[in-house]
């Protein structure tokens, strides 16, 4: 089973918009030093859709053998919305021995029900677990209960699900329903303590490049019987968390890392700077923000 908090690790980039190795390294480091289970790279706050083929393979040769040798769990991710690149991506990503493949639902070209179950089969045949990423938001298509009653029946290896849907009734159905099935994790930073609450196994979190010992302090105090306190971390992050997705993920969050010394603000097209009045608002409330909760 997948537990705890996984950071869903940024790609930090020099002023020309090149890799920032030693900025990748610094940034990992801190999240391992913070306490955090595991790491997810290449998922969609990597930038993956903008990461050369080289440069993914440079961030995995960089990463993945330090999150393994300090213990924690490693999850890559490889969805895209062809199932060819999606199965050779998740092939590749083998090479690493993660403990899973991030896979989304493809997206833009909504699968009917048939094609979701086929794909997802072929992404299982490189006998990597699979975690299934649905974010209906960024994808355009939900998941109907009976699809993901056969995803989950039909292709055994999903061990997983990062859930980025605000639909809550979906959220409680799943969780209620396959909580012997698989580790059911929070996508959606401001919903910690709702997830947690219905019994979820931890959170892939984006927040967490700059939260990790508050979304650590968070889990470990809820997971140890002491919920109100927990609450009361979640509460004193709660702005800036919110603050971190006023544009487009990961825009703010290296603006933040920024200014936390991870390496530049610098993000690549079509992503863009964000605006004086999103930098002024985070720098307010970092300021604001207790510094044990901050890498």
């Amino acid at each position: 089973m997948l537990q705890g908090v996984f950071t869903a690790l940024a790609t930090p980039f020099l002023p020309d918009g090149t890799l920032d190795t030693p900025s990748l390294l610094q940034l990992l480091r801190a999240q391992l030093n913070a306490g955090v289970h595991g790491v997810v790279l290449l998922g969609t706050t990597a930038e993956t859709p903008t990461l050369s083929a080289l440069e993914k393979k440079q961030i995995l040769d960089v990463c993945a053998a330090e999150i393994k040798q300090a213990g924690r769990r490693l999850i890559i991710g490889c969805g895209t919305n062809s199932t060819l690149s999606t199965v050779e991506n998740v092939r590749q990503a083998a090479a690493y021995a993660p403990d899973a493949a991030l896979v989304v639902t493809p997206y833009y070209n909504k699968p009917n029900p048939s094609g979701m179950v086929a794909h997802f089969k072929a992404a299982a045949d490189a006998q990597v677990p699979l975690v299934l990423y649905h974010i209906p938001g960024r994808t355009g298509q939900k998941l109907a209960a009976p699809v993901l009653s056969a995803l989950l029946k039909e292709v055994p290896q999903i061990i997983g699900i990062k859930e980025s849907d605000y639909d809550m009734s979906h959220v409680t159905d799943t969780a209620v329903f396959y909580k012997n099935r698989l580790s059911y994790l929070c996508g959606n930073d401001d919903l910690f303590p709702h997830f947690l609450a219905l019994n979820a196994a931890g959170i892939i979190s984006a927040a967490a490049c700059v939260l990790a010992p508050a979304f650590v302090k968070i889990y470990n105090l809820f997971t140890s019987n002491h919920p109100q306190a927990a609450f009361d971390v979640f509460a004193q992050i709660y702005p800036l968390v919110k603050a971190c997705y006023l544009e487009t993920n990961p825009t703010c969050i290296k603006y933040v890392l920024h200014k936390l010394g991870y390496g530049t603000d610098v993000v690549r097209l079509p992503l863009g700077t964000i605006s004086a009045h999103s930098k002024a608002k985070l720098d307010a409330l970092l300021a604001q923000t207790p510094k044990e909760f901050l890498i």
